[in-house]
């Protein structure tokens, strides 16, 4: 009991695969998830500074960290079921949240409990830090469905995932460092050696120019 199963816990956060169930070339844990989202959060924040945003370091970083945290409790859910509806999305998160609550009362001592709630709430808000979380979130999730395209995995539900994290991305496309992965790394991930037939790139232009008159 306590402190000692939330380290404990950490390291099941190693074997928790996302998209399970789907043949992957690569597995990729939700803890190396979350340790890569950070990373792309970190440079995400360092370019909207650079543009005269006022980051908040510690916000971004704990958001960032335990973002996922909580899918601990109800593993991965793949993207295109998970935001199905919002219904759904809204279930799933209730789910996570009492399960989350529950795990922090029964473990953590009284006097952080209350920081612990805080830390595992659900981190995409409207704020700056929450809106770099959302984008670093989707650029990791793009790269790992890339990855498999790339490879030639026959699997549709991987480019139903590139879509879908490129749209979300676009959904921020105000923001200085969404317009820096637009225009100076989305164009380096496209330039790496695809497969014979693919059309991977015909599919990002498509959707990067139909969201450029919205």
């Amino acid at each position: 009991m306590g402190i000692h199963q939330y380290f404990k816990s950490l390291s099941d956060l190693e074997k928790l695969y996302r998209c399970p169930g789907k043949f992957k070339f690569e597995d990729h844990s939700v803890a190396s998830h979350s340790f890569k989202v950070t990373k792309i959060a970190q440079f995400m924040g360092t370019v909207e500074e650079k543009h005269g945003s006022q980051v908040n370091w510690k916000s971004l970083y704990e958001k960032a960290l335990n973002h996922d945290y909580p899918e601990l409790f109800t593993g991965d859910i793949k993207t295109p079921v998970k935001y199905a509806s919002d219904e759904l999305h809204d279930l799933f998160s209730q789910v996570e949240d009492q399960m989350t609550k529950k795990f922090i009362y029964r473990e953590f001592p009284k006097e952080y409990q209350e920081i612990y709630l805080e830390r595992f709430r659900e981190g995409k808000d409207d704020t700056l830090e929450g809106m770099i979380l959302a984008v670093s979130d989707k650029v990791d999730l793009l790269y790992e469905s890339f990855g498999e395209i790339q490879k030639g995995n026959p699997e549709p539900l991987f480019q139903e995932i590139y879509e879908e994290s490129l749209k979300t991305i676009l959904q921020f496309k105000d923001l200085a460092c969404v317009q820096y992965f637009l225009n100076d790394v989305l164009p380096d991930m496209l330039n790496e050696k695809f497969i014979e037939h693919s059309d991977l790139s015909f599919i990002t232009e498509s959707i990067v120019d139909g969201n450029k008159g919205s």
